[in-house]
């Protein structure tokens, strides 16, 4: 196979995906290659965020404690408390990775199930995939992600963590502070940090169409 041969037909690629992107939502009713830079995006996002300490490391997405816990840490800091919730902090963190690296196939059918239909600004936004998914199945999406998130926050300690803070500190009783509203702050905020990501992703394949071309094909 020639390589004139093959940069011919990556670049035939990256036309057909330029085409793709500039059909006007009016006219376009069925799945189209936007799929496809959706669903890479999303598999590199999960990727990313599923690495060991990639939630923790990144402030921009980083799990923080429930507000009334965060707002009791103040509080903490001046005992010799304060290191274990530095600990569940991190802990978190770790779960929201374990769930993210697991989540790979329940976004992917979501994304197989979008069609576009007259949809204002999914063609022309950087994130305008990643957008409409999260409005049209962001609900769904949550409930599916909530689960991998409660096994995730066993595995690394995270309940148990809270549970020996709460007996050593009659201060996490007093804020309310239980199994149900870690997992639920956990899980809205993982799925923030994987939209963002998400998005980003999205932005850079459409900004880049024959490298998109390349990903579909599995080239490096």
């Amino acid at each position: 196979m020639s390589g004139n041969w093959f940069t011919a037909r990556l670049q035939a690629i990256a036309g057909a995906f330029a085409i793709a992107l500039a059909i006007t939502p009016a006219v376009a009713q069925a799945p189209l290659p936007l799929t496809d830079i959706l669903g890479k995006a999303s598999d590199s996002a999960l990727t990313k965020l599923g690495q060991p300490g990639a939630f923790y490391a990144d402030e921009a997405v980083r799990i923080a404690l429930p507000g009334p816990l965060a707002r009791a840490n103040g509080i903490l800091k001046l005992t010799d408390q304060a290191g274990l919730t530095t600990g569940i902090t991190k802990s978190l963190n770790d779960a929201a990775g374990q769930a993210a690296g697991a989540a790979k196939p329940i976004f992917r059918a979501a994304i197989s199930k979008m069609t576009i239909s007259d949809v204002p600004g999914l063609l022309t936004k950087s994130d305008g995939a990643t957008s409409y998914l999260r409005q049209s199945a962001g609900t769904e999406l949550r409930a599916k992600l909530r689960p991998l998130i409660v096994g995730a926050l066993g595995k690394t300690g995270a309940f148990t963590q809270m549970d020996k803070l709460g007996k050593v500190s009659p201060l996490l009783g007093s804020v309310g502070i239980g199994k149900d509203t870690l997992t639920d702050s956990v899980t809205d905020q993982a799925m923030n940090g994987i939209f963002k990501y998400m998005g980003s992703e999205e932005a850079k394949l459409r900004a880049n169409p024959l490298d998109l071309g390349k990903k579909l094909l599995g080239v490096q």
